[in-house]
Order: C-alpha cells, then structure tokens, then sequence
C-alpha cells in the first residue's frame, strides 16, 4: 500500500537527522516504488560559483529514497545506506531540483534504487544517483 502525501511527510519530519530537515526537503509525490521530492534553492546551498553543491543533492537523494521504500512498504523501516554513488551533470543555478527516486528491486531485506535530479522546468539531468539500502525490519 503506498503512502499518502501527508504520511510521507510525516516519515520525512520524524525520522532524519535536524541537518537533513534544514535542506527543506517536501514531498512532491508517491507512488508503489517511488517517491519525488522537491529541493528548495537555497544561497545557503550553493557552492563557490552558485551552483548547488554536491553534498546537498546526495543528501536529497538519499531522503528520496528512503521515502521511496517507506511509500512500497506502507510506512517507515527501519535501513541503511549500504552504497550511494551520484554523477554530476549540470550545475543547477537558482532553481528548485526535483528528485526522482525510484526502487529498481525491493527484496525483503534489500532495495535498490535509481535517482534523477532535475532542475525545475526541465528535462535535463542534473545528476544521477544509484544506492543500496539494507532493510533492518
């Protein structure tokens, strides 16, 4: 059973570390194996240059999936990151980013997942993202 919009929300609120919830994270959407989320551009976030920094979207990936497997269990369990890996493909520069996270396979005690970062109003990947999470419950 997929979550509500409010349940994610919820899961996004109770269960990240007060850094992760700074990023202002919101979710757009959930579906059975996935979940979008919006990346609120923030001066805060950018690097030298104005850019969103990489450390900002490989945190926003890594909630996204987590909401992703909470949205295909029906709720929160507790996992971990087993493995992450992120491709940088364009700067993002003063706009929100959508973060596409969809589970490729969700066994009983591992998920796989593949993430697209896109800056809104357009197509084009920002960045890319693989991981791995381990199901503890």
């Amino acid at each position: 059973m997929t979550l509500t919009l409010a349940a994610a929300e919820k899961v996004l609120a109770d269960n990240f570390a007060p850094w992760v919830l700074d990023l202002g994270l919101t979710v757009e959407s959930v579906e059975a194996d996935g979940a979008v989320l919006r990346l609120p551009w923030s001066d805060r976030l950018a690097r030298e240059g104005g850019g969103l920094s990489g450390q900002a979207l490989m945190a926003a990936a890594d909630t996204a999936t987590v909401i992703a497997v909470a949205a295909a269990r029906g709720g929160f369990v507790p996992m971990t990151t087993v493995q992450q890996s992120i491709s940088f493909q364009r700067a993002v520069l003063g706009t929100d980013v959508l973060v596409r996270a969809r589970l490729t396979k969700a066994g009983k005690r591992m998920a796989f997942a593949d993430i697209t970062m896109t800056a809104e109003g357009t197509e084009e990947t920002a960045a890319h993202a693989t991981a791995v999470y381990a199901l503890l419950g």
